[in-house]
């Protein structure tokens, strides 16, 4: 039998307590409100809860005493600290952050419960401190998983606690990790998300984008950097990347006339990156020749990576996760050219006197003062922090008339993801544009989709083209893309179908495509199937379907269909002869808006 732990609580019995914890976590009402989400906690649980038992089988035959050691790191806790300041003010302006804390506090209990289990399957001590919130919170800051695939936000944080644990290698004599836990782990899930297209599924976009929502978040940013900077002598990982984009961005709007970033001239989620998670002094360069190369790399990397995934068609925000592992690898080497370096200019006697009575802590002082003076020339100029130029679509439109260099598919991009946000100009200028083929190759069902996006968003003149193009180039604008499996394109032709505009009206054909546009995942298409259902168009009359495919749309977000399913709930449903009527885009009805 196993002697008994010094530990006040027994390791075994935390871990237990952790772990049911951790299972507590899906009687919150909006996670017992989805299924998937629970069973997300469940299984988790679940499998911490196998995993303990047989580890606790382990230690009772091999007769081990398990231990717990209290330390907190510095390291640690003020990276907590760091990281918290900007959860608080990012939430403070995109509120999705606080409603996502208990998700995150979740992760955090999952990696403690994780991180000793691991550690006593192959030690006898852990350490208890501060050390998986920087996992976990260092990961939410680029990448969270939506509620559906929930799972995959506690694979992901598992990832960096497996690689910590196991993939080492010995260090200045000791044995340590190779790479930066959440820097692997949110690499690793980045690249499979690129290769099986399933972006969509993540955040990742929203969280991007909404970190340079927050109107001083780069001073926020660099303030936060320079407690970091003081403490743990980074400073010249951020500055030497820092410095890389700064000269990487002007030399390319210099020379071209247009921005690379588009936007920005630094992402504001980049500007993190290289403050918060190319920063860590466990995965990055001792020397101080070693850290400006390694900073060097990771602004050039991050630069010609959103090269690289634009031309791929890949979501560019991933550039600045997929480059920190391999330069990972490097630090070794870095460190040994360092070591090069001194000793070469040590035997030219080349050290300037002023340098010579500096200790770490005072160059440390001096490389922030340069950092310090860089960030007040971006801020001063404009170059972080005011609204950019890029950011007004008009810019890129005289651009592409100009044909600067991938104006014209900057511009298009842009209008796009306006259009996207509920921008029905936006929408309609991109429909036309793509209709005309003037400055990007033409795109028939781009562009009618442009249109109806519009029209539904009730633009003037939008309708009016949708169904004149509808009306010159027939069905088979659509159909090609819809028999391809795109649901918007189904939904499109069933809601002209439905009414009869540019097509023949055939409900029973729209009936079809509606539920075609479903299955395609297009959730309004599930809303037009429901109301057809309701009031019996195209089909019999069928209440319960009709709640069925509601209650779909409902949950993907279609606040009609949500409206729709409650009315029918609280008027014991609409039969057919009510004076119900189905609701249908705005291009379906017989006035243009």
């Amino acid at each position: 039998m196993p002697g008994r732990s010094p530990n006040r609580i027994p390791p075994l019995r935390l871990a237990l307590s952790l772990t049911l914890l951790l299972a507590a976590f899906s009687l919150l009402p909006w996670v017992r409100a989805n299924p998937r989400l629970a069973g997300a906690f469940l299984g988790a649980a679940g499998a911490l809860l196998v995993f303990l038992l047989v580890l606790r089988r382990r230690v009772a035959l091999a007769g081990r005493v398990l231990t717990y050691d209290v330390v907190p790191r510095p390291v640690h806790y003020v990276q907590l600290s760091m990281h918290t300041s900007i959860y608080l003010y990012w939430g403070w302006y995109w509120r999705e952050v606080y409603h996502y804390a208990p998700l995150i506090l979740a992760q955090i209990v999952f990696v403690y419960v994780l991180d000793m289990l691991v550690c006593w399957s192959r030690r006898d001590k852990w350490i208890l401190g501060f050390g998986p919130f920087p996992i976990v919170l260092s990961t939410n800051l680029f990448l969270w998983f939506k509620d559906d695939w929930f799972f995959l936000q506690f694979l992901l944080v598992s990832t960096g606690v497996l690689c910590k644990e196991f993939v080492t290698w010995q260090r200045d004599g000791r044995r340590s990790h190779i790479f930066n836990p959440s820097a692997i782990a949110l690499a690793i899930f980045s690249l499979g998300l690129i290769v099986t297209h399933s972006t969509h599924i993540s955040w990742a976009e929203e969280v991007a984008v909404t970190l340079g929502r927050p109107p001083n978040i780069y001073i926020e940013i660099f303030l936060v950097g320079l407690v970091v900077q003081a403490l743990f002598s980074v400073t010249l990982v951020t500055l030497s990347a820092g410095a890389a984009l700064y000269l990487l961005n002007t030399i390319y709007t210099r020379s071209t006339g247009v921005y690379y970033f588009v936007d920005s001239n630094i992402p504001a989620a980049v500007f993190l990156g290289l403050h918060l998670l190319v920063t860590d002094p466990a995965t990055s360069p001792r020397r101080n020749f070693g850290k400006v190369l390694f900073g060097l790399m990771y602004g050039s990397a991050v630069f010609g990576l959103y090269s690289v995934l634009a031309a791929l068609g890949a979501p560019t925000f991933y550039d600045k996760l997929l480059c920190v592992p391999p330069l990972n690898l490097t630090v070794p080497a870095l460190d040994r050219l360092s070591l090069a370096v001194e000793a070469r200019f040590r035997r030219l006697q080349f050290r300037p006197s002023y340098r010579s009575a500096w200790t770490p802590r005072q160059a440390n002082f001096a490389h922030m003062a340069v950092w310090v003076s860089l960030f007040a020339l971006m801020a001063g100029t404009g170059f972080v922090g005011a609204r950019h130029p890029g950011s007004d679509s008009e810019f890129w439109h005289q651009a592409c008339v100009e044909r600067r260099r991938n104006a014209c598919e900057t511009w298009t991009r842009t209008m796009n993801v306006s259009c996207q946000h509920g921008s029905g100009r936006a929408c309609l200028n991109l429909g036309l544009v793509l209709s005309e083929g003037r400055f990007v190759p033409r795109d028939s069902t781009e562009s009618a989709k442009d249109f109806a996006r519009a029209c539904d968003l009730a633009t003037p003149g939008a309708c009016p083209g949708l169904v004149a193009l509808v009306e010159s180039l027939g069905p088979d604008v659509f159909l090609p893309a819809c028999s391809r499996g795109d649901g918007e394109s189904c939904f499109i032709l069933a809601s002209l179908h439905y009414a009869g505009r540019g097509v023949p009206k055939d409900t029973a054909r729209a009936v079809a495509l509606f539920r075609q546009a479903c299955d395609g995942g297009f959730p309004r298409g599930c809303g037009g199937l429901a109301e057809c259902y309701r009031a019996g168009q195209g089909t019999e009359a069928n209440p319960a379907r009709a709640i069925e495919n509601f209650e779909k749309a409902c949950h993907e977000g279609i606040a009609a269909s949500c409206y729709s399913v409650a009315q029918m709930y609280r008027t014991a449903y609409f039969l057919p002869g009510s004076s119900a009527q189905p609701a249908t885009p705005a291009f379906c009805s017989e006035a243009d808006p």
